[in-house]
C-alpha cells in the first residue's frame, strides 16, 4: 500500500515538473495591430534576456515594422499575421516606424518599446 502511494506522488510530481517545462517553453505573446497611421498598443513593455513572440498584423494596408536595435525589419501585408521572436539584450527605450508610406499621416506612425 506504501509503494503504491509513493508511486502516485512520484508521478504527480512528474506531471507537476513536465507541465512548468512546458510553460517555460513557450514565450510570452504580445499582440500588435498596424493601422493607419498608429500601432496597437502604442507602448510595448519587454525584460532583458526574456523571449517574447511579436503576433503583428495590418488591418487596412501594407505597413512595416522596423526596429533597428531589435533587429526587426519586416513587412506587414493586410490579412496575415506575422510572428517575430525577439530576445532583447539591451536596455533601453526604442522607437519602432512604419517603412512603407501608407498616408499623409505615416511620419507620425511609431511605436515605443521599452526594454527594462
Amino acid at each position: 500500500m506504501k509503494s503504491a502511494r509513493f508511486l502516485i506522488v512520484l508521478l504527480l510530481l512528474a506531471l507537476v515538473v513536465t507541465a512548468r517545462a512546458a510553460d517555460a517553453e513557450e514565450p510570452r505573446a504580445i499582440v500588435i495591430t498596424a493601422k493607419r497611421f498608429e500601432f496597437v498598443p502604442s507602448t510595448i513593455m519587454l525584460k532583458k534576456g526574456e523571449t517574447v513572440k511579436l503576433v503583428v498584423t495590418s488591418e487596412d494596408v501594407t505597413h512595416g515594422l522596423f526596429i533597428r536595435p531589435l533587429k526587426i525589419d519586416t513587412d506587414l501585408t493586410p490579412g496575415e499575421t506575422q510572428q517575430i521572436s525577439v530576445t532583447p539584450q539591451t536596455a533601453g527605450t526604442f522607437t519602432a516606424i512604419c517603412h512603407h508610406f501608407c498616408g499623409a499621416g505615416h511620419g507620425n506612425m511609431k511605436l515605443t518599446v521599452v526594454v527594462e
